[in-house]
C-alpha cells in the first residue's frame, strides 16, 4: 500500500483498504470490485495549475459512474485510462460551475468516441436544462464531425438529463444511488429554480461511499453517510477563501454587501474541518477522504486542516490528490 504520510493522518489504513496515487489500475490481488478515484479535488471558481475541479469516479465491476464534472474532468479520466465512451451514467450535485464546467467536454468527447448507447445525467432541478444546453453548445461541432465522416448519430440522441428528487435516484446491478437535499443554498434570500443541492450515497456489493458535495452541516447528509466505508467530504476554509480573493485583487472591488454575502456563503454553505470531523463521528464512517479543497495560490499543504478534522474524528483522514484511487 502506497500512502504519502502527509495525507494519511492518525493511523494506517486497515488491510482491506488499498490506496494508490496516480493512474487508475485494477486491484491485482483480486479483492474488492469497487474503486473510487478522486479525479478533481479543488474547489472553484478559479482554475488551479496542479488540481482539476471537483469530480469523482466510482468503478464497480468495470462499469464507470461519474459524480460531478468540474473543469478538467475529461482530461483526468483520460489520465486514469478510462475510455470516455464507457461513461454511461453521470450524477451532478448542484449547478455551480466548478461541478459542471467539464460536463460539455466530457459529453462531446464521449460522442466523438463513437458512443452509441444513451448517457444519462441525474441531478437536482435544472439538470435536464443543463444537459440540453450542453448539447446545444456541442451541436455545431457534432454537425461538422458528422459531415467529416465517421459519425452518423446526432448528439441529441445520446444525452439525456433528468431532474431527480431526493431518495433513490438510480439503480442497476452494480449500484444503488441515493440523494439527500443538503443546505448549500439555504442562506439564499432570493430563491431560484436552481436552488437545490444534493449529497449522494452509493451502495455497491462491497462498499458504501458517501459524497457530501457542497453543504453546510445538516441531518439529511449525516443520515445519508451513516456507516459509510468512505466519506468523501468537502474541506472548506473561510479564511482561505477570503485570502484568495485578497491575493487575486478581487476583495477590494467588492461592495460591503457583497463581502458580507461572500463570507456568509463560505461559512454557512460549506463544511469546515470541525464540521467534517463531527459529521464523520456522528455517522460512524470508516475513512474520511478530503476533497473540494479551498484553493491556495501559494501552497498546496492542507495538513493543518486535516489535523483539525482529526480533533473531532479518530479514524483515518486522507487529503486527496487528483487521481488518487481507493479500493
Amino acid at each position: 500500500m502506497k500512502v504519502k504520510s502527509t495525507f494519511l493522518l492518525g493511523m494506517l489504513l486497515c488491510s482491506s483498504l488499498s490506496f494508490s496515487n496516480g493512474a487508475f489500475a485494477e486491484n491485482q490481488m483480486g479483492g474488492p470490485s469497487t474503486k473510487l478515484v478522486t479525479l478533481g479535488t479543488v474547489a472553484g471558481p478559479f482554475p488551479m495549475k496542479n488540481r482539476a475541479q471537483n469530480s469523482n469516479l466510482i468503478v464497480v465491476n468495470g462499469q464507470s459512474y461519474v459524480f460531478d464534472a468540474g473543469d478538467g474532468a475529461a482530461r483526468r479520466l483520460a489520465q486514469a485510462e478510462i475510455p470516455l465512451k464507457d461513461i454511461g451514467t453521470i450524477f451532478v450535485s448542484h449547478h455551480h460551475d466548478d461541478h459542471t464546467a467539464g460536463l460539455a467536454t466530457l459529453m462531446s468527447v464521449a460522442w466523438d468516441s463513437k458512443r452509441t448507447e444513451p448517457i444519462n445525467v441525474y441531478g437536482p432541478k435544472g439538470t435536464k436544462q443543463l444537459v440540453e444546453t450542453a448539447v446545444q453548445y456541442s451541436n455545431p461541432s457534432a454537425i461538422l464531425r458528422i459531415e467529416d465522416g465517421g459519425r452518423s448519430i446526432p448528439i441529441q440522441k445520446i444525452f439525456h438529463g433528468h431532474d431527480a428528487a431526493p431518495g433513490l435516484v438510480y439503480e442497476d446491478k452494480n449500484v444503488k444511488v441515493y440523494a439527500a437535499e443538503n443546505t448549500h443554498f439555504d442562506f439564499h434570500k432570493n430563491k431560484t429554480e436552481y436552488d437545490q443541492s444534493f449529497s449522494y450515497r452509493v451502495e455497491t456489493p462491497d462498499r458504501v461511499i458517501a459524497i457530501t458535495s457542497d453543504t453546510g452541516p445538516n441531518p439529511a447528509t449525516e443520515k445519508l453517510a451513516q456507516d459509510a466505508d468512505f466519506l468523501v467530504a468537502e474541506l472548506n476554509s473561510v479564511e482561505a477563501r477570503k485570502q484568495i480573493l485578497i491575493d487575486s485583487g478581487q476583495w477590494d472591488s467588492h461592495t460591503p454587501e457583497e463581502k458580507e454575502r461572500i463570507m456568509q456563503q463560505a461559512s454557512q454553505g460549506h463544511l469546515s474541518p470541525k464540521d467534517v470531523g463531527e459529521l464523520a463521528t456522528k455517522a460512524k464512517v470508516k475513512t474520511v477522504i478530503l476533497t473540494h479543497l479551498t484553493p491556495k495560490f501559494n501552497s498546496d499543504d492542507y495538513t493543518a486542516e486535516a489535523l483539525e478534522v482529526r480533533k473531532h474524528y479518530d479514524g483515518p483522514v486522507i487529503v486527496a490528490q487528483d487521481l488518487d484511487t481507493f479500493f
